[in-house]
């Protein structure tokens, strides 16, 4: 009985198995080929090197029951679109690999106490600049010590002379009142309260001491430092003339640029003729004024302090520097009755005080000189010869501006007749506007006919 048992036992088993093995053929299409590609593994394993059969079956190695498993990578569909051989005329671009971002390393120079040849420029320009300003310092203290000096000196003789001595624009009165610094290297000082002019300004004209590259082109043209005086006389208390003396380099200087002087008196005269140094060049309009400018006195201050006296200049024509013809000037300048000096100042060699005392003597003769030309009278002839002159200088001029004012009046009448019409066509009267019209038309008709001269025929 136990026999049966067993064969029906082992039919059965042998039935499932043979069903397990046709359901996964039945399943796997391709399992008839499976067979002969691991029949061609075999062969590929055994011609293949021990170590590479060694890794492949090392790599290969899953278990027993995986060894049936087939995956399926859908990818696998596209790989020949990553093959170059199956397109033809096609050129593969290299990928190239991402630029690796530049490390950029900083140059640290050496310490610059370590390397002061590297910064000579520097060290130059730092030099320079500390220099300029000590210089500027010390050349603005000795010009206001100058003008200080000049004016402690001389204030005694101004105070006797003029009521008021120093105007700051103030409306009250200071008696301390200075000079006024202009510049670094100009000094003003304002003079009024006496008979015979409106006033007296003084301007110091130093070097500049201050500017680095003002002394330095000194050196090669040397400057001096000046005192230059200007009187203003009232127009009743000077007669028409014109007169200049001065050193022979200035007195060229002034005959080009001074307006009157060119005009009135362009020719230079050597001083030794009026008893003056021949240092001096003598110009004047008039003989007889010269005669009685240069008197005693005055002579003898020239001779005394020639090195000192630059320029003396007396005008009743005076408008300062000559115009440019192209100015468009249509009217004569106005002119000033006007007394002018110039001083040099004596610095080299001397202590301070003692130059400016030998100023002194040259104030003096300043104040004679007004009181001279206030008391000076041409005579007939004198006054009739100044006279001519002048209206033969105002008819050159007006001759030279003839036509310039011709063209300005013209302009000027242009511009009536359009302001005129203007103003009429701004009216709303059509009558009045007609009018207008008709007498511009007989205007313009009249000044395009031809000029015709009239000619009388007496008769027979």
């Amino acid at each position: 009985m136990w026999l049966w048992r067993f064969l029906l036992i082992t039919l059965v088993l042998h039935h499932v198995s043979s069903a397990s093995k046709y359901d996964d053929v039945y399943d796997n299409e391709f399992a008839e080929f499976e067979d002969f590609e691991a029949d061609e593994d075999m062969i590929s394993q055994e011609n293949a090197p021990e170590s590479e059969f060694k890794e492949s079956s090392h790599e290969n190695a899953p278990a027993d029951d995986d060894q049936d498993i087939i995956i399926d990578d859908d990818d696998s569909e596209f790989e020949h679109f990553q093959d170059l051989e199956e397109f033809e005329g096609f050129e593969g671009k290299d990928e190239k690999p991402a630029a690796e971002p530049k490390i950029t390393i900083t140059k640290v120079p050496i310490h610059f106490r370590a390397n002061w040849d590297s910064y000579w420029l520097e060290i130059l320009m730092v030099a320079g600049l500390v220099v300029y300003f000590i210089n500027f310092t010390t050349g603005k203290a000795k010009n206001t010590k100058i003008a200080n000096v000049w004016l402690q000196t001389h204030r005694q003789l101004l105070e006797d002379n003029f009521s008021l001595v120093g105007d700051d624009g103030a409306l009250e009165k200071n008696e301390h009142v200075g000079f006024v610094k202009e510049s670094e290297n100009v000094f003003t000082l304002w003079c009024s309260g006496r008979t015979c002019c409106e006033g007296m300004l003084v301007e110091l004209k130093l070097i500049k001491r201050q500017d680095l590259v003002a002394i330095l082109s000194g050196m090669m043209r040397p400057t001096l430092d000046q005192v230059h005086i200007k009187v203003t006389m009232n127009k009743e208390d000077m007669d028409s003339f014109v007169f200049c003396v001065a050193s022979k380099k200035t007195a060229l200087h002034l005959s080009k640029e001074m307006a009157d002087l060119s005009v009135y008196c362009p020719e230079r005269r050597p001083g030794d003729k009026h008893n003056i140094p021949a240092g001096f060049n003598v110009m004047s309009e008039i003989s007889e004024a010269t005669s009685a400018m240069l008197d005693s006195k005055v002579v003898a201050v020239l001779n005394k302090y020639t090195e000192l006296v630059d320029y003396i200049h007396f005008s009743d024509q005076y408008s300062g520097p000559k115009q440019q013809e192209d100015t468009g000037v249509l009217k004569l300048p106005e002119n000033q009755k006007i007394l002018l000096f110039g001083f040099n100042m004596p610095l080299k060699g001397m202590p301070l005080e003692e130059a400016m005392n030998q100023l002194k003597p040259l104030l003096v003769m300043v104040f004679y000189c007004m009181e001279k030309v206030k008391k000076y009278r041409l005579s007939k002839e004198g006054k009739a010869k100044a006279d001519k002159n002048r209206q033969r200088v105002e008819e050159a001029f007006l001759k030279s501006t003839h036509q310039a004012r011709a063209e300005a009046a013209a302009a000027r009448r242009e511009e009536r007749r359009r302001l005129e019409k203007e103003k009429v066509m701004a009216d709303e009267d059509p009558e009045r506007q007609r009018r207008w019209e008709e007498k511009e038309q007989k205007r313009q008709a009249k000044k395009r006919a031809p000029k015709m001269k009239q000619l009388k025929v007496k008769a027979l």
